[in-house]
């Protein structure tokens, strides 16, 4: 399913396709690979709440800040939360960025292989092949309480309004 008006790069208008997901829909599965190649999924964080903070590609700056930022705050969270990165990176280079950057908190998945998690949940950038920069949160039964899928694919996202929304849900 292709959408079209919903986000940009650079102010040119570009495709999101794949399964469109909203809020209160039961979270689809998806299968993506860890850094050591293994697969994960959603099953893997069950009865947890999960932060999933999607990301172009973690070798630019503004998806560096986004990776950064989230790291700090996964650091406050408590044990019943995960916070996870799904990009288009190899797994290679997550595992070189995370060492680089000093990211510990976040566990961080490429998508590359199959684009399993851009199609079910409807990011995936057809004219690029990489994520529209998007923040998800899917509670302890998997059930989505929060979607913000940032318009202009260069902007960092409202680290506000999902700290909130999670704070919502956390307490």
């Amino acid at each position: 399913m292709e959408r079209k008006g919903i986000i940009s790069f650079k102010g040119n208008p570009l495709t999101l396709f794949g399964n469109k997901v909203s809020e209160g829909d039961k979270a689809p599965d998806f299968v993506v690979l860890d850094n050591n190649l293994n697969l994960t999924s959603l099953n893997n964080f069950d009865n947890k709440i999960k932060v999933i903070s999607v990301t172009p590609s973690l070798d630019t700056p503004v998806c560096d800040l986004q990776a950064r930022r989230f790291n700090a705050e996964a650091a406050k969270l408590s044990d019943d939360i995960v916070v996870l990165n799904i990009s288009m990176d190899l797994p290679f280079a997550l595992s070189r960025f995370c060492s680089n950057a000093g990211i510990d908190k976040v566990k961080t998945f490429s998508d590359h292989r199959d684009a399993s998690f851009g199609n079910a949940y409807g990011v995936m950038i057809k004219e690029l092949r990489l994520l529209a920069r998007s923040v998800f949160i899917i509670d302890k039964n998997n059930i989505i309480r929060y979607i913000q899928i940032v318009p202009e694919v260069t902007s960092e996202p409202d680290y506000d309004k999902a700290l909130e929304a999670l704070q919502k849900l956390s307490s």
